[in-house]
């Protein structure tokens, strides 16, 4: 079902392009920016090389989108300001090895919904989760409702964004990490995984679950058994019994 943009908080929206480039130059973390379609000069070539030398997010649209958004002055360029500081997860991981933890790590694919993820990270920091990977494009924008939903927890669990979800995925599993993933799909109760060691749990959204390119990726796949007659379970919930069977088995090892 397609669900409406939650309304824009001007806190988080910046606009123009010396304005962006300002931002960027002074270390503001950009979530992503939108550029009206055909959009050339000097000025935007040294935002657009900017954006592309921080590895920012950026995706051209039409000039009514932007439109959309706001009404000033935008000379053509939006950008979102993130509330939060976004980790390298390739810097993170050694760290935590190095720290003589074993990695507990959240993988979201295609998780959209702000409120879910907002939940999901909340219950991550309750449970000792070391990190949470999302892809920079088709997952939720990290907004101040997300922040409200996770109670702060997203200023406390380290988000690590990534261009290529599936190359993170690797890196991950040739980093040790056993790659389970949550899917409707599976024969196996999550009980009945072991999650002692390294893990990476994946989970999908409700609307498409994880990708099929993602889900051959993994090592085990698990499913959590239903007994009434909705068909499935809301995905911060689902998240929440996996990420505490993680705590449940490690304190019994």
């Amino acid at each position: 079902m397609y669900q409406r943009r939650p309304k824009q908080n001007n806190d988080d929206l910046i606009f123009g392009i010396r304005t962006i480039i300002e931002a960027i130059h002074s270390g503001k973390e950009i979530e992503k920016v939108l550029i009206k379609k055909g959009l050339s000069g000097d000025l935007f070539k040294e935002m657009f090389d900017l954006v592309r030398a921080h590895s920012i997010p950026f995706q051209y649209v039409p000039l009514e989108k932007i439109n959309r958004i706001t009404r000033k002055n935008h000379q053509g360029v939006i950008a979102f300001v993130s509330p939060i500081v976004f980790h390298d997860l390739e810097n993170l991981l050694p760290t935590l090895f190095e720290e003589g933890k074993d990695p507990l790590v959240l993988v979201l694919d295609q998780l959209t919904d702000v409120r879910n993820f907002g939940a999901i990270v909340r219950t991550a920091e309750c449970a000792g989760v070391h990190a949470v990977v999302i892809p920079d494009k088709g997952s939720a924008r990290i907004n101040a409702d997300a922040v409200k939903t996770s109670a702060g927890a997203l200023h406390m669990v380290p988000v690590c964004r990534t261009r290529d979800l599936k190359k993170s995925i690797k890196f991950l599993q040739e980093s040790g990490l056993k790659l389970t993933a949550a899917t409707e799909k599976a024969t196996q109760n999550y009980t009945e995984i072991d999650f002692s060691g390294p893990v990476a749990i994946i989970m999908g959204s409700e609307e498409y679950g994880i990708s099929n390119d993602i889900l051959k990726m993994t090592d085990a796949q698990l499913q959590i058994p239903l007994m009434g007659k909705i068909e499935s379970l809301n995905v911060s919930v689902a998240a929440g019994l996996l990420v505490y069977e993680v705590v449940r088995q490690r304190a019994i090892n």
